[in-house]
């Protein structure tokens, strides 16, 4: 493996139920796996953040239930910053990888799309192989 990459994600959920939680991230993990072509054994480390109004479930439960038995999995708060998007999922995933940092994928969906609007391309959607910052 060449280096170790941050790949970024996030997720809004509709309701704070642990179900969805679990649920909601689950569907941004597998979607981090797939975009980036990403096997478990890639993964060094999760690092899961939720805003305030998000406390039935941690986030890292979902990884545990995809079978993440031996990455080092870490909750936290976000920030409260006023006016920043509610009910929202953060992951920073850290990979061991080949690829280059402009070529990772980053994945935000829902309503976390506003997190990178320039992420996005003409028509509206996510582009592909973008540098994350958010």
């Amino acid at each position: 493996m060449g280096a170790v990459r941050g790949v970024r994600g996030a997720i809004t959920v509709s309701e704070n139920s642990g179900e969805e939680i679990l649920r909601e991230t689950r569907r941004l993990l597998e979607e981090l796996l797939i975009s980036n072509d990403l096997v478990l054994e890639d993964i060094a480390a999760a690092f899961f953040t939720v805003t305030d109004d998000l406390d039935a479930a941690f986030p890292a439960a979902a990884a545990r239930e995809l079978g993440w038995k031996w990455v080092p999995l870490m909750c936290s708060r976000e920030i409260a910053v006023p006016g920043g998007l509610p009910m929202c999922i953060r992951v920073m995933l850290l990979v061991n990888t080949d690829m280059e940092s402009q070529d990772i994928n980053h994945v935000y969906l829902g309503e976390a799309v506003a997190l990178r609007p320039d992420l996005l391309d003409s028509a509206g959607d996510l582009s592909e192989n973008s540098a994350d910052s958010d």
